[in-house]
């Protein structure tokens, strides 16, 4: 996925997770201040086909705009950057230093060659326009996942002041934003100043009335926070009732492979207290090593068992420095393909199922574009009639549906 931003002549373009959207805009800000003209590319390495495309980006950008100074920054160009600064006219930043001004500065004042005038010939990558705000609360993690290169990359966990983020909600409110998701690389382990992540919900929402949808982007099920969100969703209206779990397995055997915090029991306590109130998605890798069928077949189950609408499924790729590269019973590449593609399959049967059972219902959608809305379980909705400006809030009754969504007209 890839998201760029267009505000200003300093081009963006984002790999990887929507933080990495967030922080890149942050950064565009924070250039136009200084710069006139040039390209910032936010870098993943979550996987090896993640690092692949964000090298073949900046090569081709760097091929397209020759005068335009190009800054590579995130976690492959920290992992590796070495790489990168062997393209033409690009600057490497790593992670630590991203939302620091200075640092570009230098890069650019440090250059081996200078960009007199700077121009971008070429940039032909869509903007994603959208009708929610995503407010960083917190960024690095310190747990330590096999699989995971991420935490090494972007260092121990940090939570932002309470009141930086007030004020970008507050902000995003003065802009016409009415739905806000909280985000960052572990937004349960969040702790500041005594307050919890359910504490700065609970806060928002009292200090910034004018929310109408808070959603959180993903949630460790390890967390028991995750039952103070639950509870918030039950009782609280703005509060959205739909959660991301970064599950990576449903087999316990795996989970301690992965020195995960949670098991499966914990996942069914969590769907037991959603009390058919919640949807979940999931975020699962297949074929880490040792995972057998059997092993498989477990994950599945939970699936079956504890239904959610939407899995994220992906093939376990090795990265380097990680536990998990060098442990024994690598999973062959297309069995994990497979697999991806049998736990995708089985988790839509759970949104038809959920989607069928939602027909004829009068739920509130924020509008997005093109009439494209989105529910409180985070499904689409293409409304039929009279255009519909994006970021409004209103009323749709479920019709039908079409694919993996839903077909409504205003109530």
């Amino acid at each position: 996925m890839q998201e760029e931003n267009t505000k200003t002549n300093i081009k963006t373009l984002s790999f990887g997770c929507r933080l990495n959207a967030l922080e890149a805009e942050k950064i565009q800000t924070m250039l136009s201040n200084v710069l006139e003209t040039a390209i910032l590319v936010n870098t993943c390495a979550v996987t090896a086909e993640a690092e692949r495309q964000s090298g073949q980006a900046i090569r081709k950008l760097s091929r397209e705009n020759p005068n335009a100074p190009i800054f590579v920054t995130g976690c492959a160009a920290t992992r590796n950057p070495a790489l990168f600064s062997q393209i033409p006219n690009t600057l490497v930043i790593k992670n630590k230093d991203k939302l620091n001004l200075q640092a570009y500065v230098e890069a650019l004042n440090n250059a081996p060659c200078h960009f007199d005038a700077p121009k971008i010939d070429k940039f032909n990558h869509s903007c994603a326009k959208l009708s929610k705000q995503f407010i960083q609360v917190q960024n690095g993690c310190n747990h330590k996942c096999a699989y995971c290169v991420t935490r090494l990359l972007r260092g121990p966990a940090v939570s932002f002041d309470y009141a930086t983020i007030l004020q970008d909600a507050q902000n995003a409110i003065k802009n016409g934003f009415y739905e806000i998701v909280l985000t960052g690389v572990d937004i349960a382990s969040y702790a500041k100043d005594g307050l919890l992540i359910s504490d700065v919900c609970k806060k928002l929402l009292t200090d910034v009335p004018e929310i109408k949808r808070l959603r959180l982007s993903s949630m460790d099920p390890a967390s028991p926070e995750i039952f103070k969100i639950i509870e918030m969703i039950h009782t609280d209206s703005r509060m959205m009732p739909h959660m991301h779990l970064s599950m990576q397995s449903g087999s316990d055997t795996i989970l301690n492979a992965m020195h995960r915090r949670h098991n499966a029991q914990t996942v069914r306590k969590i769907f037991l207290a959603a009390k058919g109130e919640i949807t979940f998605s999931w975020d699962i890798i297949c074929g880490f090593p040792g995972e057998t069928d059997q092993l498989f077949e477990e994950t599945l189950n939970l699936v079956k068992e504890t239904h959610p609408i939407k899995v994220h499924a992906f093939p376990f790729s090795p990265r380097p420095d990680t536990e998990a590269a060098s442990l024994p019973g690598q999973i062959d590449k297309e069995i994990s393909k497979k697999r991806v593609k049998t736990i995708s399959e089985l988790a839509e049967k759970n949104r038809q199922e959920f989607m069928k059972a939602q027909l004829n219902k009068t739920v509130q959608v924020l509008v997005e574009e093109k009439n494209i809305a989105r529910t409180p379980n985070d499904i689409d909705v293409k409304i039929v009639g009279e255009p519909i400006p994006a970021k409004t809030i209103c009323k749709v009754v479920l019709t039908d549906i079409s694919g993996d969504g839903f077909i409504g007209k205003i109530a």
